[in-house]
């Protein structure tokens, strides 16, 4: 026979046969509702300016429409998780797909006020929170060890590149329908997930589930809570305000009484002493980090491509398109690179790529063109693509394959945290130094006009066109470069903190992730045992 890789005895009793054979129809699936929460969010940004627009939102209206989704999401991340091992990943799955685009449905149909999407965005939160740790979660109890970096590999790619397929489809539905039609497109792919899923995806569940813990349920949902919500809120209150050290203080309070909850649980929802295993705490902190600065970017390349560069919604999502083949591509390919050369050396690669696309974009100005943006989102996506999926089975394989949920909870609860820090610190990073920049070229406008033009880039290029002029086009000129001003700090500081977690990565990550000895078999052997099993499918419920 053929040398051919060999997978543990262990892990094939574990997958059954009919699973084993359709786990890449599977994993289509899987992506498929998670492509859901992914392009659901993205889209949402090109929709914005044309719903506050329409329904007359307030800044804080517009925050409040990004931020339902946020709190939600990350307060229910642990506590879904937990129920779905205990009481099965698909039926959460199905549920928060189901959710999700019912909510979607609403958003596109029916709301005509603040309330209205605030409401709907909050449900998306929860279906969100219920859809993606399920997602990974049943991903790693459908392969064995052998293929799973590259299945992570993929959903990864999707999840970190996917977005960009959501600011395409939503330009275009926005600049050709109307601001609700960026929520339609997550309905009919909710109805495709929700067939496909009950048809293909097994039921998968903890076989030997401990006693639910209520206590630390709350205690993560109120302590996540407050912290992401003092670092949303902030850049307008201030980051040395009474009101967000007060708040950010109480989350991070709340959740270390969290903490020392689960460390004398005799049942912990989580189990805090997987922060000692360095494939577990690194690459979660690794992760944040890496998101944090990728999502900050997201934040204020959109405002780039339409408000300075002078791109439509539709133009500016193509021209982000290209993050997503490539962070895909190199997603796939960093499981083999991991093999050879080990954890940390790619890890530590990818995010000095990434540091490098960052730093790249930091010297963009208001005469730059789309090319020196392109330049620097294809190193900054490459490097992404090879750290994504090292950080993310790095954390899986430190959780036993019962408890995938809980890791998977704490992958997004990473990747939640650091996109909410990257909007909530490179932003502010940005409005700050738009605002100092600003200087006298707003100095002898009226007081609501000043405020107006000093709050954001988009109220100064409002404010010049009802003055009109040379004034007018004088205040574009220097709004524009004091927001590219902004940026220009914003990248420089992004690039540092990558840095600093490729620092981390190379001192601390295992430079091999660790294989067991037990007794293994012919994968050859296992492919001709399976083929007895022809006559099985999963049917739904199964």
């Amino acid at each position: 026979m053929s040398a051919s890789p060999s997978i543990e005895l262990d892990e094939i009793n574990e997958i059954p046969p009919d699973v084993y054979r359709r786990r890449w129809v599977i994993l289509g699936v899987l992506c498929t509702s998670l492509m859901i929460i992914v392009i659901g969010n993205t889209s949402l940004n090109v929709a914005m300016p044309t719903m506050s627009e329409a329904l007359g939102l307030t800044n804080s209206q517009q925050q409040w429409v990004v931020d339902a989704y946020s709190l939600i999401f990350a307060g229910m991340l642990f506590t879904a998780a937990t129920l779905g091992d205990r009481f099965g990943r698909k039926g959460f799955m199905q549920v928060g797909i189901a959710l999700f685009g019912a909510a979607s449905a609403y958003a596109t149909f029916f709301a005509d006020s603040a309330a209205g999407v605030i409401a709907a965005r909050g449900i998306m939160g929860l279906g969100g929170a219920l859809v993606m740790p399920a997602t990974l979660s049943i991903l790693v109890n459908s392969f064995p060890s052998h293929e799973r970096a590259k299945a992570i590999g993929i959903w990864a790619g999707i999840a970190g590149g996917g977005g960009a397929l959501g600011l395409v489809l939503g330009g275009w539905l926005v600049e050709n329908f109307w601001w609700g039609s960026a929520f339609a497109i997550n309905v009919p792919v909710a109805i495709i997930a929700l067939v496909l899923g009950a048809r293909v995806v097994p039921t998968s569940k903890d076989r030997h589930p401990s006693k639910l813990d209520p206590v630390g349920a709350l205690l993560s949902m109120v302590g996540l809570g407050l912290f992401v919500y003092g670092l949303i809120e902030a850049p307008k209150w201030g980051w040395a305000s009474a009101t967000s050290l007060g708040v950010i203080g109480a989350g991070i309070a709340v959740l270390t009484g969290f903490v020392f909850w689960e460390l004398h649980s005799k049942s912990p929802m989580l189990d805090v002493r997987l922060f000692k295993d360095r494939r577990f705490g690194v690459s979660s902190i690794g992760m944040s980090l890496v998101f944090l600065t990728m999502f900050g970017f997201f934040f204020v390349v959109s405002q780039l491509f339409q408000l300075v560069l002078g791109y439509g919604p539709f133009e500016s999502g193509l021209r982000m398109l290209p993050i997503m083949p490539v962070m895909i591509i190199f997603s796939t390919r960093a499981a083999g690179l991991v093999e050879r050369f080990g954890a940390r050396t790619i890890v530590t690669i990818g995010m000095v790529l990434t540091a490098s696309g960052v730093f790249i974009l930091s010297f963009l100005g208001p005469t730059s063109g789309y090319g020196h943006v392109l330049i620097g989102m294809f190193v900054m996506a490459s490097g992404m693509g090879l750290t994504m999926t090292p950080m993310t089975e790095l954390i899986m394989s430190s959780v036993p394959r019962d408890k995938a949920g809980v890791g998977s909870a704490m992958n997004d609860t990473t990747r939640e945290v650091g996109t909410t820090l990257g909007v909530a610190v490179l932003g502010s990073i940005l409005s700050s130094g738009y605002t100092s920049n600003l200087g006298g070229a707003v100095t002898g406008l009226p007081a609501a006009a000043r405020q107006t033009a000093e709050g954001s880039l988009a109220g100064a290029l409002g404010v010049a066109r009802e003055i009109g002029g040379t004034q007018g086009a004088a205040i574009i000129d220097a709004a524009k470069s004091a927001w590219t001003d902004g940026l220009q700090l914003s990248m420089f500081i992004g690039t540092a903190i990558v840095m600093v977690a490729a620092v981390i990565a190379a001192r601390y990550l295992p430079g091999k992730v660790g294989t067991s000895t037990d007794e293994a078999i012919d994968l050859d052997d296992y492919e001709d045992t399976i083929g007895d099993y022809d006559g099985l499918s999963i049917a739904a419920g199964d």
